[in-house]
């Protein structure tokens, strides 16, 4: 991974400031590092178990309205006429806060999972948008296409991340801002070790190198978490930070890839794949422990003092 400096927007506990962010090479863990539940087949039956109660367990422990509304504030959803595209937006839980600044017929949700996406079917407040089953590594739109591009919670899953950010790039129109919100790297020992295992949590430097490299300008990152969190990098959150670019020319990205990390065409070995998946599934379960007991302690800890 090449070395580059930059400098991203990064705001703290609501306090926004100017932080130098350090180059990717130096002390990341490789991107091709083998994980559990990262590959987008795992991933599909992941999620064809979890889709079930998705927006009743999951998300109201990692992803909040509140934390919705603070990460598409950095997506300056600033029209009702903007064309915008949910990218891994699964059970529409972002894309309902999208519809909230955007009319529903300029929005389109896209999503690998079927399953996912019968969720977001359901919902009253999403009528009216385009549903798509698609690959965010690969999609299926023209270029130039939309004003706004987001994806949340959905780049830990990508086996090549480098690939879905130039995607977003591409499908952009000049101007246009795209929008990644996803989880970073923790600081405990052992939210690391799960972090490895699990899936892929990107540093903050990743965030910001995969953007530039994609060819986007006035990259900037904002962190984000639940307000029962105090010291959110230590343990590690699904949903981190939210980080934006904008493309400034016409066109695909300047940046040329090779074939893609995963063919998903491919034949896996059955046992292979049940082990991967039982493993990733109880790593998986060490980041629904986290959030509640993060919020126990929130309630013990005198405020002020850090957790």
């Amino acid at each position: 991974m090449t070395s580059t400096h930059s400098t991203a927007q990064v705001r703290v506990r609501g306090q926004a400031r100017r932080t130098s962010v350090l180059p990717a090479s130096e002390g990341t863990r490789p991107i091709s590092a083998p994980r559990l539940i990262q590959h987008k087949k795992e991933a599909f039956w992941f999620y064809r178990f979890i889709s079930i109660a998705y927006d009743q367990l999951l998300n109201p422990q990692q992803y909040t309205e509140a934390m919705r509304e603070d990460a598409l504030e950095t997506a300056d959803l600033n029209s009702r006429h903007l064309k915008v595209v949910d990218v891994g937006g699964g059970t529409g839980f972002t894309t309902v806060g999208i519809v909230k600044h955007v009319d529903p017929e300029n929005v389109t949700l896209l999503d690998q999972s079927p399953h996912q996406l019968e969720k977001a079917r359901k919902k009253e407040v999403l009528k009216g948008i385009t549903i798509v089953e698609g690959d965010a590594e690969d999609l299926s739109f023209p270029t130039d296409t939309f004003d706004r591009y987001v994806s949340a919670g959905s780049i830990e899953y990508w086996p090549d991340p480098q690939r879905g950010i130039k995607e977003a790039y591409r499908v952009l129109r000049p101007g246009g801002v795209a929008c990644v919100i996803g989880p970073v790297y923790p600081t405990f020992w052992l939210s690391q070790f799960f972090a490895d295992m699990w899936m892929l949590f990107p540093k903050e430097e990743e965030y910001i190198e995969w953007f530039t490299k994609a060819g986007f300008e006035d990259v900037k990152l904002k962190r984000i978490g639940p307000k029962w969190y105090r010291g959110v990098r230590r343990f590690g959150l699904i949903i981190g930070c939210a980080v934006t670019g904008v493309k400034k020319d016409h066109g695909d990205s300047p940046l040329q890839l090779g074939p893609k990390a995963e063919d998903v065409s491919k034949p896996v070995n059955p046992i292979t794949f049940l082990l991967r998946f039982l493993l990733g599934t109880l790593c998986a379960a060490y980041y629904v422990i986290v959030p509640i007991y993060m919020w126990m302690k929130d309630k013990i800890v005198p405020r002020g003092m850090p957790i």
